[in-house]
């Protein structure tokens, strides 16, 4: 498989999933959880349980997380812990033995049946995937909420496929994107994949509209488009810099998910493969290195 561009990979992942929907979540019998994941996990399960009553953390913060809330693990207020990892392997290990440990009820949301992770969960959701490469996780986290947003594939890909850019995306250097503010793990996700995708080579950056006001425009400038997603921009970059796209007043955060990496691809397009330059000696060297592990990572993950 050849490594795809980020806007081709939100094509594929919605045609497979009109065809295939992933079955419906239902956590509804914890009261109070411990949500865990790392990267884009983190941010898929703010959207998962946005709205009900749990603790969230990261593999950076769950050690001390676990310190702040102890007396609420141990009187059972906070009552499992659910783990988010398409891999089911990395952070995700030690964080479900650690749990266990705790004694917290353990339930893993993966994408890998046979999985490190897998094995140690007392309980698994499991959901299909597309190969795809390296950090891309477009049909992994995109399946997830979907699963439980039950947004239909067919009209997010009916509603991309009506995007036309009224920009020449290739002759700017910057790139910002403004979101409504209930969709602020949206905007953590695209700052991710902009930091994977462009590195230190080009100004890529996404922002609420609250977040917005707080002095992220006070250099305007021709050479950054601004792109505007819900949002009515009346104040943020220079005039002729920018791009609004209307969305139903519904909009939910499948739509937006996709909709945000499917302009980042287009982005990605026009510009140099700074990406697809690097990834395979990420991948064969530092990148597992990192975890301590000689085993080196696939190029492309594959699907199941």
């Amino acid at each position: 498989m050849t490594l795809i561009n980020l806007n081709q990979a939100v094509l594929n992942a919605l045609v497979f999933f009109s065809k295939n929907r992933p079955a419906r979540l239902n956590l509804s019998q914890y009261k109070m959880p411990l949500v865990i994941g790392s990267g884009n996990a983190y941010n898929t399960g703010a959207i998962l349980f946005s709205g009900r009553p749990m603790i969230l953390a990261s593999e950076s913060t769950l050690t001390d997380t676990i310190k702040n809330y102890s007396q609420l693990i141990k009187n059972k207020t906070i009552d499992a812990a659910i783990i988010i990892s398409a891999s089911g392997g990395k952070d995700s290990v030690w964080e479900l033995e650690l749990a266990k440990k705790l004694k917290l009820k353990t339930h893993l949301l993966t994408c890998t049946a046979e999985s490190p992770a897998a094995r140690l969960a007392d309980t698994v959701s499991l959901y299909r995937r597309l190969s795809e490469p390296y950090t891309y996780n477009t049909s992994t986290y995109l399946g997830m909420i979907l699963s439980q947003t039950q947004e239909e594939p067919k009209d997010i890909l009916s509603a991309i496929k009506k995007i036309k850019p009224n920009k020449n995306l290739k002759n700017y250097s910057a790139y910002a994107f403004v979101l409504p503010d209930r969709f602020a793990a949206i905007v953590e996700m695209l700052n991710i994949k902009g930091r994977e995708l462009f590195g230190p080579n080009l100004v890529f950056a996404a922002y609420t509209v609250g977040q917005a006001r707080h002095a992220k425009f006070v250099q305007p400038s021709e050479k950054e488009l601004v792109i505007s997603l819900g949002v009515e921009n009346k104040y943020f970059g220079e005039k002729k810099s920018r791009w609004d796209i209307k969305l139903p007043k519904k909009a939910q955060p499948g739509l937006l998910l996709a909709l945000s990496y499917y302009i980042t691809g287009l982005i990605q397009e026009q510009k140099p493969p700074y990406f697809k330059k690097h990834i395979q000696n990420f991948c064969q060297d530092y990148g597992p290195k990192a975890y301590g592990k000689k085993e080196k990572f696939d190029l492309i993950v594959p699907g199941n």
